[in-house]
């Protein structure tokens, strides 16, 4: 999948070139809101301060890609969406025209990747989802590969343990949804010859395999475990908004629009997901509490009844 940066294609070299149409500063620089219509048949429409990009704008490739978000000095800085040549999209954060920080892959194969970036790679904590397959991994990155601790999360198990150069490594275990656990260690070992298919003169290759240890039960507290779960679906991620990239007059006003609104946390597979579920926990215990106490009370109440109308016999039989 391509999540290549933007910096090899081809943009403006230098201001005074192509045609502008749009407002200038006192120095005759572009300054305010244009149009830039460039040799190489790229094209901008946005803010410009003293002759450079700044503020919100849209530049448009002739190869089809497009950048729509903030700019600084040139760059691409801030928040902006990034749609490739081959249907790919980041929407994210940018810094010195690089993807950095926090923001969402949409790879065209269908997997969406969620969570931190640097210098145009995957790199701190994130999600990547894997659409053929549904599974998962979460945890850390480091110059877009898997390294450091980290789930990888199938359909009915996972593997809990450590990365290193985006495989499995070292002590671990997996975790299956009918109760029970083997831990292990993954080994680096040789690729046999049947295993790789291929002639002997060929390059050995070292994969890592996996060596279990034992098996054990899972005893699970109900509380406990729904407040360690941590559920992520596809079908909750941001949808895709695509109201601002299309070809209308409108798109950089809705775009500047949903960046100046008050910031949403996207980040729900990296963030503690379990608020909502703990208040509804404590909401049942409290009504169970509270079903307890009447019960006590209509017991109390029945045996006065019954003292009462004992005592109206007495006064009776007198």
């Amino acid at each position: 999948m391509s999540d290549a940066g933007s910096d090899e294609l081809d943009e403006e070299q230098g201001q005074g070139v192509g045609t502008y149409a749009g407002e200038r500063n006192e120095l005759g620089e572009r300054h305010g809101e244009g149009e830039a219509n460039l040799p190489n048949g790229d094209t901008y429409k946005g803010s410009y301060e003293n002759n450079k990009r700044n503020g919100m704008g849209t530049y448009r490739f002739t190869n089809g890609a497009r950048y729509i978000g903030e700019w600084l000095r040139n760059k691409k800085h801030g928040q902006g969406v990034f749609i490739y040549p081959d249907g790919s999209k980041y929407d994210g954060s940018w810094v010195d025209d690089q993807r950095s920080g926090k923001g969402f892959y949409y790879y065209v194969n269908g997997d969406v990747y969620e969570g931190e970036w640097q210098n145009h790679k995957r790199h701190g904590q994130g999600a990547y989802i894997y659409h053929d397959t549904g599974s998962r991994y979460e945890g850390t990155w480091k110059e877009g590969l898997r390294e450091g601790y980290g789930e990888l999360i199938h359909r009915n198990h996972k593997f809990v343990g450590k990365f290193r150069d985006d495989k499995p490594s070292g002590q671990g275990k997996y975790i299956f949804d009918i109760g029970c656990m083997q831990t292990g260690d993954y080994i680096l070992v040789e690729q046999s010859a049947d295993e790789r298919g291929a002639h002997d003169d060929e390059e050995v290759k070292v994969i890592p395999k996996w060596r279990a240890k034992d098996i054990r039960e899972i005893v699970l507290d109900p509380i406990e475990d729904l407040e360690k779960s941590r559920e992520f679906e596809v079908e909750n991620l941001p949808p895709e908004n695509d109201d601002y990239l299309n070809e209308e007059e409108g798109e950089e006003e809705a775009l500047n629009q949903s960046i100046n609104e008050p910031t949403v946390d996207r980040t729900s597979p990296l963030g503690d997901e379990t608020e909502g579920d703990n208040a509804a926990v404590l909401e049942v215990v409290a009504e169970q509490h509270k079903l307890r106490s009447g019960t006590e009370a209509t017991s109390e109440e029945t045996e006065d009844m019954g003292e009462e109308e004992d005592e109206e016999e007495e006064e009776n039989v007198e």
